[in-house]
Formats: C-alpha cells, sequence, structure tokens
C-alpha cells in the first residue's frame, strides 16, 4: 500500500502546485462509431517513426520547449483526422482527440479499454510485494481512497490548511518585495501534503519528500532507459528515497496505532486508512483577475482576528474556483492518460487492435476553439451558469479513472489564493518567460514576481 500512497502524494502535490503557480500566473456507447471488431487493415493515418523510439522524442520535445498541444494539433492537421497512429514509449499508440473520444474513453473503461501506464512509471513506482502488480495495488487502494478524500472527510483538515499558508506567507512572502513563486508553491503544497496525510510538519522532514520530486516527476514519462544521468535512472533514485522515508513512517505509525489503538477524526489520513486496512484488509497576468475576486476580501473581512478558514468559507469561493479552473484549462497539470485495447474494437471508423494504447489529450479540447471559443483567452466567466460542455473540461480525467483527489486539490488551492489575494497584488517580472513540460508545465525561471502589498 506504501507504494499508492507515494503515487498519491506526488500526484497530488504535483497537482496543486502547478495548479498553484498559473494562478499567478495566469455510459452510453455512440454506436455508429464504435463496434467490438477491428479490422486491422484499416488503421488510422499516421507514422509510426524510428524503431523503438518512435515519435516519442517529438512527442516529449514539444512539451519541453513550452507547446505540448504541437505534437497533437500538428499531425491532427497532417492527417485530417481526430484519431491517429504514433508510436510513443516504445508502444504502437492510437492518439484520439475531442469530447466524443472523451467520453468513448471514460465511458468505456474496464470494458474495452484499461488504464495502461508505460514502463517507466512501473519501474519509478514498482510494486512493493512479490505477490501483488502495481495494478492490483492500484484497484486496491482506489476502492479505499474515496472514502478519506470526499468532502465530507476532508471538511475538518480547511482549517489546518489555512493555519500552514498563513505561516507559509510569513515566512515566505512577507516583508519581500520579489519572490520566485514556484519553489514556494511547491514548499506550501508539500508541506499541507504531509501535514494531512502523513503529520508531518517538521520543514527538514518534508523537504525530504519535496527534494526529490522534479526528478520523479520528470522520469514518470520518459523514455525507459536506465543509464546514469537519464531522466529514467534519475525518477528511480528519487523514487527509492522517497520510499525509504514513507516506509519508515508507515512502520513507527503501525507500531503507535497498535500501541494506541483510536478512531480519533483529527487522525492524519495515513492512520485512517492503516486503521482501514487492518479492519478491512493569456495566462493569469493581469491585476484585473486579481481584483475582481472581491469574494476572498469579503471572506478575509468577515473573520476575527485568529479566526480560520471553514466549510462555509470554501463554498462562499465561487468565482474563484472559476479562475483556478481556467488556469487548468490552459495549463493542465496532466497533460493526457493512456489506456490499453483490451479488445479489438472499433472507433469513429478506425481498426483500433488489441493491445494497442490509447492517448487522450486536454490539450484536444481545452484549446480547441469548437469546445471553447477564443481559447487563447484567459476567461473565468466559461466556467459560470452550467460550465463547459461535457468531456470538453478535464483536467482529472473522467469516468471511473477520474482523480481521486479532485476536491483535496480544490480546497488547497482555494486557501492557497485566500491567502495570497488578502494579502497582495503582483507583477510578472518577465514577460515572457517560457513555460517548460517534463511532464508538468513548470516556469523555466520559477516565476518570479513583485509584491504589491494591500494597504491596511
Amino acid at each position: 500500500m506504501e507504494l499508492f500512497i507515494l503515487c498519491g502524494l506526488i500526484f497530488f502535490t504535483l497537482f496543486v502546485s502547478v495548479s498553484l503557480s498559473y494562478l499567478v500566473f495566469q455510459k452510453t456507447i455512440n454506436k455508429s462509431s464504435s463496434t467490438i471488431t477491428a479490422n486491422t487493415n484499416n488503421l488510422p493515418p499516421g507514422n509510426m517513426g524510428l524503431p523503438y523510439i518512435g515519435e516519442s522524442l517529438q512527442f516529449l520535445n514539444t512539451g519541453r520547449k513550452g507547446h505540448p498541444e504541437k505534437f497533437i494539433f500538428d499531425r491532427v492537421a497532417k492527417y485530417s483526422s481526430n484519431v491517429f497512429k504514433t508510436s510513443i514509449l516504445a508502444e504502437h499508440t492510437v492518439v484520439v482527440c475531442g469530447a466524443t473520444a472523451n467520453k468513448f474513453l471514460f465511458s468505456n473503461e474496464n470494458k474495452l479499454v484499461n488504464v495502461w501506464w508505460p514502463n517507466s512509471v512501473n519501474k519509478i513506482f514498482s510494486s512493493t510485494t512479490q505477490t501483488s502488480s502495481s495494478k492490483e495495488e492500484s484497484k486496491k487502494l482506489r476502492k479505499m481512497l474515496p472514502n478519506f478524500l470526499k468532502p465530507e472527510a476532508l471538511m475538518r483538515y480547511i482549517g489546518m490548511m489555512d493555519s500552514i499558508a498563513q505561516q507559509h506567507f510569513q515566512s515566505g512572502w512577507e516583508n519581500k518585495e520579489q519572490v520566485t513563486v514556484f519553489p514556494l508553491v511547491k514548499r506550501y503544497t508539500f508541506w499541507v501534503a504531509c501535514k494531512v496525510f502523513l503529520s508531518i510538519q517538521d520543514p527538514k522532514h518534508v523537504a525530504k519528500f519535496a527534494d526529490p520530486f522534479n526528478d520523479v516527476a520528470s522520469g514518470i514519462i520518459s523514455i525507459p532507459i536506465n543509464l546514469p544521468g537519464t531522466s529514467f535512472n534519475k525518477g528511480i533514485k528519487a523514487s527509492n528515497q522517497i520510499r525509504k522515508e514513507l516506509l519508515a513512517i508507515i512502520e513507527q505509525r503501525k507500531i503507535d496505532l497498535a500501541n494506541k489503538p483510536t478512531h480519533d477524526d483529527n487522525h492524519d489520513i495515513l492512520s485512517h486508512m492503516l486503521v482501514a486496512t487492518d479492519d478491512n484488509g493569456q495566462h493569469m497576468t493581469d491585476l484585473d483577475i486579481a481584483d475582481k475576486i472581491l469574494e476572498q476580501m469579503e471572506i478575509a473581512k468577515s473573520k476575527k482576528p485568529g479566526e480560520l478558514l471553514n466549510w462555509d468559507d470554501i463554498q462562499k469561493m465561487k468565482y474563484s474556483w472559476n479562475v483556478a479552473c481556467e488556469v487548468m484549462r490552459l495549463a493542465p497539470p496532466v497533460q493526457g492518460a493512456f489506456r490499453e485495447a483490451i479488445n479489438d474494437f472499433v472507433f469513429s471508423g478506425f481498426s483500433i487492435p488489441k493491445g494497442w494504447k490509447l492517448y487522450w489529450s486536454t490539450h484536444s479540447t481545452h484549446r480547441n476553439p469548437e469546445c471553447f471559443p477564443e481559447p487563447e483567452k484567459f476567461d473565468p466567466t466559461r466556467f459560470e451558469g452550467t460550465g463547459p460542455v461535457p468531456y470538453t473540461f478535464v483536467p482529472f480525467g473522467g469516468g471511473p479513472r477520474m482523480c481521486p483527489g479532485k476536491e483535496y486539490a480544490r480546497l488547497v488551492i482555494l486557501v492557497f489564493m485566500h491567502n495570497v489575494i488578502k494579502r497582495f497584488n503582483w507583477e510578472k517580472l518577465l514577460a515572457d518567460e517560457k513555460i517548460i513540460v517534463d511532464p508538468i508545465p513548470i516556469p523555466a525561471k520559477g516565476l518570479p514576481v513583485r509584491l504589491i502589498p494591500h494597504k491596511a
């Protein structure tokens, strides 16, 4: 189980830290499009690239150059098709684009497709037992996680998150003219995650998880060549380092719980999970956007000295969450995900052979003018009312595989927004700073900003 606690800690923190930086920066199958029988002579158009490597370098390099959507849109235009074949990470892959494709994949989980991760992921997050595969461990944890990550379970942590945010801003932001946002945000999200999940808040202990973070993230989606200096090799070493720390914590927590069994609601999530296991087996660069989030200032004014945020406060942050969603549309922390065909089938008139991989991309809808008019424009009002058309806004995925940490991410993001907005306005210092994606979007220079404190 420690494997997927590690995965969860990494991915929840990865998701939230990237989203927060950009807040400052800017079941029915359509029978006409799919059947169960595939004709391998009618594969989608495309190019398989070089032997073994395929088009992996192009796939990875467009992200590292700051334009991950380019790999997708260039080929959609070239082949005049929203479905095309390629080879990514040594696998025959069909890339499917658009809301129809998203709906098809999300609706057919465990029917026509299963979740699939590249070998780099399986080796970096290898199974911790001889009898259990990473897929089996994932299934067990996904059954358990929703109980600990649903809103009513997370309510108890809002005050804790707010307290950490206040300490974070006092130590890292206040009385400073300039700050570099991304490392500060990463520090905050790891601090919150370590406290909520593990009851750890000592900065040196938190750093043992945070410092290897980038190497793990880069190694997750990389060509699996385990040679010194490669992203894959660094990812394995970083994962082992985090695993060692996490195993020690888990063993000590088991001893503590055995000596003093309790079902105290104030326990961290790890303790709750261990008890359950034993029992059950145009980015945001304008100050105008910040100025419009008046709800945060109203909430701040309503609080008594020392009073922390609560669930009712979070429910008032509707426009703030629209802003966060627009950030995730333009800069989704997860670029897409893979599935594996478990049967031959036909999608959009093309054959998809059993065993081939399918890749869906957030960008195929997030930056598509048919789904979001003027897609490069930053416009939080897109999420007012009923919001985007279903299957077009997918930063958390969808269907049975939707990210179980969605509500956790929402709370951490909104608590951060509240604390930064009630203290500062800001100005970017590098107007044209490049964003690199490896595999998550990171400001190339860490996003330096000039802080403008509110007048008392």
